[in-house]
């Protein structure tokens, strides 16, 4: 994303920490549609219009649709 990388430093009393800023770099979204989720099999966050629910393990998952391959070349082409 674009928000600058900020390094983790110990406090001088050493019981506490900065980091970089809160926040998400996701976007807010009002909308269920406009929600990110991350596909189970790459790990990648996508849009909800872009997956679909697969069995996996006896359970349903959300992953890429078609398929994670497909999906990448699709959004780099």
């Amino acid at each position: 994303m674009s928000k600058p990388d900020t390094k983790t430093a110990v406090v001088a009393d050493g019981l506490r920490y900065k980091s970089k800023p809160s926040g998400s770099p996701f976007r807010a979204s009002a909308s269920f549609s406009g929600a990110t989720m991350s596909c189970f099999m790459c790990g990648k966050h996508r849009l909800r219009s872009q997956m679909r629910t697969r069995q996996v393990l006896g359970k349903s998952q959300s992953v890429c649709a078609p398929s994670c391959k497909a999906l990448e070349e699709q959004v780099d082409g």
